[in-house]
C-alpha cells in the first residue's frame, strides 16, 4: 500500500529539499561523463546533472585546446565572434565548439555568461555569508563553505562544480613543464590566485549587472571574493562531498517524516 513516487515533481517541497541534500554523496556521480546513447542510473540521486550546455561546452573546449595558452583569460577576444556565439546559444542552437574557434573567444564567452546570469552562480542572498568565510581559517573555513554549498539550488551547485573542476585543471597547467624529449611546454600563467581574481566578481555578485553600484566593490570585498574563490578551487572535491554521517542523519529524518521517499531512493538504488 505504499505510494509509488516515480518523479521528483511528485514529491512535496519538503521532501524535494531533503532529496537535494543527498545529491552530492557519491564520487562516481560527480563525473558528468556518460556513455553515449545510454543514460547511467544514479544510485541515490534523483536529480540529473544540471549544467547549462554553454558552460559545459566552453569548459570542454578550453580543456581540450586552451590549457597551454598563455594568459588564457586575460588576452583580448573578438567581440563580434563572441556575440555571434552567444546569439547561437541563446537561440537554442546545438553549437559545437572545435579547434576552429579561438580559445580567447570561448574564454570570453564563458566569462560573459557567468557575469550576465540573471541570478549569479552563487545566489546574491548568500553573498554576505560566503564572504564572511574569508575571516575564518583552516577547517572552520572549509566546514562553513561546505554547509553554504549545500544550500545552493542543484543547477547552481552542479554548474559551480563543473566550473571549479575546470579552473583547477587550468591552474595545474600554470607553470611551464617539459615533455619526455626535453622540449618545454609553456605554462598558461593562470595560477589559482589569478583565476580567482578573474572569475570571483562574475560568480560572487552583490548587485545585478547594470544596477547602480554593481561594479563598485570596496577593497575588503574584492579581497574576500578572491580568497573565497581560491578556497573553492583548491578544495572543490572535498567541499562537494556529503559525509556518510550527514547522509545517515538525513536518511533518519526521512525515515521519520517521509518513509515513501526512502522507498523511492531504495528502488533507484
Amino acid at each position: 500500500g505504499a505510494m509509488s513516487v516515480d518523479s521528483i515533481t511528485d514529491l512535496s517541497d519538503n521532501a524535494s529539499e531533503l532529496l537535494e541534500a543527498l545529491q552530492l554523496s557519491h564520487p562516481h556521480e560527480l563525473d558528468p561523463r556518460r556513455s553515449r546513447g545510454k543514460k547511467k542510473p544514479l544510485s541515490l540521486n534523483p536529480i540529473t546533472w544540471q549544467v547549462p550546455r554553454i558552460v559545459d561546452r566552453c569548459c570542454t573546449h578550453l580543456e581540450t585546446h586552451g590549457l597551454q595558452t598563455v594568459g588564457i583569460f586575460r588576452v583580448g577576444s573578438s567581440k563580434k565572434r563572441v556575440q555571434q556565439l552567444r546569439e547561437e546559444f541563446d537561440r537554442g542552437l546545438d553549437v559545437f565548439l572545435d579547434e576552429h574557434q579561438s580559445v580567447h573567444d570561448v574564454a570570453a564567452l564563458l566569462k560573459e555568461f557567468l557575469r550576465d546570469m540573471p541570478n549569479s552562480l552563487i545566489p546574491r542572498e548568500l553573498y554576505g555569508a560566503f564572504l564572511s568565510t574569508a575571516t575564518l581559517e583552516g577547517p572552520a573555513q572549509l566546514d562553513m563553505l561546505q554547509l553554504l554549498l549545500f544550500l545552493l539550488p542543484p543547477c547552481h551547485s552542479d554548474t559551480l562544480l563543473r566550473l571549479l573542476r575546470f579552473l583547477a585543471q587550468v591552474a595545474q597547467h600554470a607553470e611551464s613543464s617539459w615533455d619526455p624529449q626535453g622540449h618545454e611546454i609553456p605554462g598558461n600563467k593562470m595560477t589559482v590566485s589569478n583565476l580567482a581574481t578573474v572569475f570571483g566578481p562574475n560568480i560572487l555578485q552583490k548587485e545585478k549587472p547594470g544596477e547602480k553600484d554593481a561594479g563598485a566593490l570596496n577593497f575588503e570585498d574584492s579581497a574576500a571574493i578572491i580568497l573565497v574563490l581560491q578556497r573553492l578551487i583548491e578544495h572543490h572535491h572535498s567541499l562537494f562531498m556529503v559525509s556518510p554521517e550527514m547522509q545517515c542523519d538525513v536518511l533518519r529524518r526521512l525515515f521519520q517524516t517521509d518513509p515513501d521517499v526512502i522507498e523511492y531512493l531504495l528502488r533507484r538504488k
